[in-house]
């Protein structure tokens, strides 16, 4: 057998060593997550955002409690955010599965899930808990924060770039611990601008093809 031969087999062997790599990293990564999810919830957030600083501003009093109107318009104006986000996320989920032959709901996508929701649900928590007890500064960065560990628990069974994502709502969140007084232009930054940047940036590696 000739010296090419060999080379020849060689090079086929370290081809199907690659494929079977590859076909392993797929099987354990749910790679469905669509990038235009990520932008319509960063457009989300920032008109969210826009009406939660008007509500702000034109409040005549000094300091916005627990039991004012103006505090339950925000809440209902961060819950049409979050569910329109979910379900925005859940359709185009769908749509990108049914195009790379993947099943929504299998081990790995809820493998996801379940490490996706427990740093949040455990900073929800904790956020409620700080606004019980009047720690208003504290709410912006906490919930960027989590919501950063959330992303970074959860990037291990999904794209890569949902771990940049997460560290980066996380440094963001620790620079608005400092500036406490400017909590809504960080969450502006954190889930409007960054979401966008992020989702931006999947689009075009992940779901163009």
């Amino acid at each position: 057998m000739s010296f090419k031969v060999l080379f020849m087999e060689a090079k086929d062997y370290l081809k199907d060593i690659q494929d079977i790599k590859s076909m392993m990293a797929q099987s354990s990564q749910f790679i469905s997550l669509s990038g235009l999810s990520g932008i319509l919830a960063g457009i989300y957030a920032l008109i969210g955002s826009y009406f939660a600083y008007y509500l702000i501003e034109n409040d005549r009093s000094y300091f916005i409690t627990l039991e004012s109107t103006t505090f339950k318009l925000i809440v209902v104006i961060a819950l049409m955010v979050l569910v329109f986000s979910i379900v925005t996320a859940y359709l185009l989920t769908i749509r990108k599965a049914k195009k790379v032959g993947e099943k929504v709901w299998n081990s790995t996508s809820k493998r996801l899930i379940i490490n996706f929701c427990i740093p949040l649900l455990t900073g929800g928590i904790f956020t409620v808990l700080l606004l019980k007890n009047g720690y208003y500064g504290l709410i912006a960065p906490i919930t960027l924060i989590f919501y950063g560990m959330a992303c970074v628990n959860a990037s291990k069974y999904t794209l890569r770039d949902v771990r940049y994502l997460g560290i980066t709502q996380i440094i963001l969140g620790l620079i608005a611990t400092e500036f406490s007084g400017y909590g809504l232009y960080f969450w502006v930054l954190g889930f409007g601008i960054c979401h966008i940047l992020y989702g931006s940036i999947m689009h075009y590696k992940y779901d163009r093809n």
